[in-house]
């Protein structure tokens, strides 16, 4: 039974230091129990309780799951690989003693910190990728994330493409996946960071079933995409600009995602992620309407 979640930073609640406020954890909470959401990723360290008892209190108040944790950590730089093991294990260990051994670690690059990438999101070219020692290193650091992750506390590691980062286009995905042990590191599969990267969702999560162990429900504005390329936009500008508009407002075929995920079956959670900027958008809203899509494709 596929399960439907959603995430903080659908409340503007992100990984990068930008200005404005976010709605608090009580708040974001509440508005997710109201919307018909059944789980909960972790947000920012901080953001939610980090004691393991009143984080659990607090979910349980609203019947909510917790089921993964985005942690960002610089690959490319073997000298970040040390401080992204402890932020991961810490994460990962306040996971495990509130739920158990089922949530994931969602690594990530550190995107949003490489000026070129960063500047060039949703059209960047080879010339603005990994060399092959900086590839080995990347996998490399990821695979020792996951390891530490698996010792420490038994949860297992996704790795989440993303752009802004060093893994945004489907021959970046694919030349991760092919440089990291399947046993080891899993693919959070995000349908709209794919469709900006430049692929197909449908194509991408066919072609990379076998290694998705996560699924982020993001939908990408095609209209938007475009001026983003034209008038050469980074990728806050693009966020600014809604890029990741609500589901079935893009171009993600969605019914014909949930078809795959059902037919290769796929017994996770999906979660939705429409990024917003801190205090953009009306969160509440949104994520109505978003859950009430996805009832209508059966979800």
């Amino acid at each position: 039974m596929i399960h439907v979640a959603n995430a903080p930073c659908s409340w503007g609640v992100l990984e990068f230091d930008l200005e404005g406020k976010a709605a608090g954890y009580a708040q974001v909470l509440d508005e997710m129990q109201a919307t018909g959401y059944a789980g909960t990723e972790l947000g920012d360290w901080g953001f939610m309780p980090t004691a393991p008892q009143r984080l659990k209190e607090e979910l349980a108040a609203r019947n909510l799951a917790l089921m993964g944790a985005f942690v960002p950590v610089a690959l490319a730089d073997p000298a970040a690989h040390e401080r992204g093991v402890a932020v991961a294990v810490r994460t990962a260990e306040l996971l495990a003693a509130v739920a158990g051994p089922s949530p994931f670690i969602v690594l990530a690059d550190d995107n949003g910190q490489v000026p070129a990438r960063t500047q060039n999101a949703g059209r960047v070219g080879p010339e603005l990728g990994l060399s092959e020692a900086q590839w080995a290193v990347f996998a490399g650091g990821a695979e020792r994330v996951a390891g530490a992750v698996r010792e420490a506390t038994g949860l297992r590691t996704v790795f989440h493409h993303h752009c802004a980062g060093y893994v945004e286009t489907p021959a970046e995905v694919d030349r991760f996946l092919s440089l990291t042990d399947p046993e080891l590191v899993g693919l959070c599969f995000d349908t709209g960071h794919y469709r900006f990267g430049g692929g197909d969702p449908v194509a991408g999560l066919e072609r990379h079933a076998g290694r998705v162990w996560h699924v982020h429900f993001k939908d990408c504005q095609p209209e938007v995409a475009a001026r983003s390329r034209a008038e050469g936009w980074d990728y806050f500008e693009s966020v600014q600009q809604s890029i990741f508009c609500e589901l079935g407002q893009g171009d993600v075929d969605f019914p014909a995602v949930v078809r795959l995920l059902a037919g290769a079956g796929y017994d996770g959670w999906i979660v939705v992620e429409q990024d917003v900027l801190p205090g953009m958008g009306t969160p509440k809203e949104s994520a109505q309407r978003n859950r009430d899509y996805l009832r209508g494709i059966g979800l």
